[in-house]
């Protein structure tokens, strides 16, 4: 193996598991990721780019009083983002993503590279912010390196 996403690759495919995906600051990266290599369909379910708050309330049931309460990069948001992702697919696993990638749009209580990750693994749900730096770029493949070692933790 030489890298961590075919590490990942693998235990998907050796244990028949289906992952589908929410993105919001990664803008697609994580679902091209997992869908690089040919036979991706073994363990890709779906993806959704639901950047605007408008798409993670109509694409994935987002309540419209979760955002405004806690904002759309918040763990409350992530996690009703992977709720909406395992409801409307057949997938055993999934993953959201909302954070500021930057350059503009952070604050001081969510400053730029906060990201919020929503997490479903076999039934099991969680949801924990990440704080990385660079900068757009480097907040983006941060955000999918975290998920891609994250899924290897727990799937392992």
């Amino acid at each position: 193996m030489n890298n961590k996403f075919d590490k990942l690759e693998l235990l998907l495919k050796e244990k028949s598991i289906t992952v589908s995906v929410a993105e919001s600051c990664t803008g697609g990266n994580l679902s091209s990721l997992l869908t690089r290599n040919s036979g991706s369909s073994d363990y890709f379910d779906r993806g959704y780019i639901t950047y605007s708050n408008e798409a993670k309330i109509n694409m994935l049931g987002v309540s419209p009083n979760t955002i405004n309460d806690f904002g759309a990069v918040s763990e409350q948001t992530a996690t009703q983002m992977v709720q909406g992702v395992i409801n409307n697919s057949s997938s055993s696993v999934a993953v959201a993503v909302t954070g500021i990638a930057g350059p503009t749009g952070g604050s001081i209580l969510k400053p730029v590279g906060m990201v919020c990750f929503g997490f479903c693994i076999l039934g099991a749900y969680f949801s924990t912010t990440e704080y990385f730096s660079g900068d757009r770029a480097q907040v983006i493949t941060s955000s999918v390196d975290f998920v891609v070692d994250t899924l290897i933790n727990e799937l392992s």
